[in-house]
């Protein structure tokens, strides 16, 4: 039944391509290519380590293993494969990769196929990833894999009544590196005892963003001296709506945008919302930028580096498909700010516990925490320290796994 319905999905895919989905027809084409880019790129007789990743919050979490990898033992070589075109895409390039591709959809064939050329060493799964055959497939072959940066809640597939076909995918880890305790227990409650309790690999990650942040000196231009800047990162329309009332009666607060999406017309959204001088990061010129009050981020690639110039932070998606990665933010030391679609996210409730983070549902609400930040600068600098003592007390997890598996 499970292969069964990985044939039902593949044709579903193919049938949102043929009507144009964009994200589908990627992922078809570049699918046609995956073995014969594996034939022309595996060298026989040499050691993979194959980590897979959904996408790119994924990849995130993933890439400190493979840096670490590569760092500390040339003697591997990396294949990185994804699920989803906006992991590929942005990853296709990745220099501390060997080879990078899709993975081809998890039936018995393809399996097969891809296991006899790339013959990997050992295979790292990121999180959520848990494909059946790819898991009985190597565990034939006697290949060491292992689940990284797992995180399991109670209302999982695996833990119902109906669960038990994958409830084997999780007994066919060597190891499960999962972020915390709870997670251990339930995998306790089904049997699962091969599970060791390391965190979570995107601390490690931002933590080398904060080492290696960029200097942007069109944004140092923009922000100026002794301004207060609020950031917001992988903003949505519906979070415009929260903190923008805000900021067009507050000019005394330098503005930072960054779009989860860049378009054209997301752009032209946000120029009209806000009621001051607005520029684009790839448009504005050193003098436009320092008579600008707001700032808008109209490409990717620069928004983990501009968090370092803020004051204030707001991270999107809370009020919609769930929020964005808050560690990014909160690792330079600054409070941030989220919306309510932020439960399933462990480093979103932890945050604001220890006052970090703070949960925001309504235009009213913002206002309030914005001016009590205003009124009181050192509950301000509270919040921010919070926020960053939090991530470097979560630091490690990569050299966890690693010193378990005696790498």
């Amino acid at each position: 039944m499970y292969t069964f319905g990985i044939y039902i999905y593949i044709f579903f895919i193919k049938l949102v391509a043929l009507f144009g989905h964009k994200k589908a027809k990627q992922m078809l084409a570049g699918h046609k290519e995956v073995f014969a880019t594996l034939r022309e790129k595996v060298k026989p007789g040499t050691a993979y380590v194959w980590f897979h990743a959904s996408s790119l919050g994924e990849f995130e979490q993933g890439r400190p293993m493979i840096e670490k990898l590569r760092a500390e033992h040339p003697e591997y070589r990396v294949v990185l494969t994804f699920f989803s075109p906006s992991g590929y895409n942005t990853a296709k390039n990745y220099q501390q990769a060997d080879i990078v591709c899709y993975l081809p959809f998890d039936t018995k064939r393809n399996v097969k196929r891809f296991l006899d050329i790339l013959q990997p060493k050992m295979a790292f799964f990121i999180k959520y990833e848990f494909w059946l055959n790819y898991l009985i497939g190597l565990n034939k072959r006697s290949v060491p894999v292992y689940s990284v940066s797992s995180i399991f809640r109670k209302e999982q597939t695996f833990f119902k009544p109906w669960g038990g076909r994958y409830r084997l995918a999780l007994h066919s880890f060597d190891r499960l590196f999962v972020q915390n305790d709870k997670s251990k227990e339930l995998l306790k409650s089904i049997n699962v005892e091969k599970v060791s309790v390391v965190g979570d690999t995107r601390f490690d990650r931002v933590g080398k963003i904060l080492e290696q942040a960029r200097q942007l000196p069109l944004v140092e231009a923009f922000v100026g001296e002794g301004n207060n800047v609020f950031i917001a990162g992988s903003s949505w329309g519906a979070d415009e709506a929260i903190y923008m009332p805000y900021f067009n009666n507050h000019k005394e607060w330098k503005l930072i945008i960054a779009s989860h999406e860049v378009d054209e017309d997301r752009i032209k959204a946000i120029e009209e919302q806000y009621d001051g001088v607005c520029v684009r990061y790839t448009r504005a010129s050193m003098d436009e930028v320092r008579n600008a009050g707001c700032l808008i981020i109209d490409c990717f690639g620069l928004l983990s580096s501009i968090y370092r110039y803020g004051t204030v932070s707001y991270v999107g998606g809370g009020f919609g498909v769930g929020i964005h990665n808050v560690l990014e933010a909160a690792v330079y030391g600054i409070p941030v700010f989220f919306g309510p679609n932020n439960k399933k996210f462990q480093e979103a409730q932890q945050l604001k516990a220890c006052g970090g983070g703070i949960e925001i549902s309504s235009t009213y609400a913002f206002g309030q925490r914005m001016d009590a930040f205003a009124a009181d600068p050192q509950l301000l600098e509270a919040a921010g320290k919070a926020a960053g003592e939090y991530v470097s007390a979560n630091l490690g997890a990569s050299q966890r796994i690693f010193d378990e598996l005696g790498l």
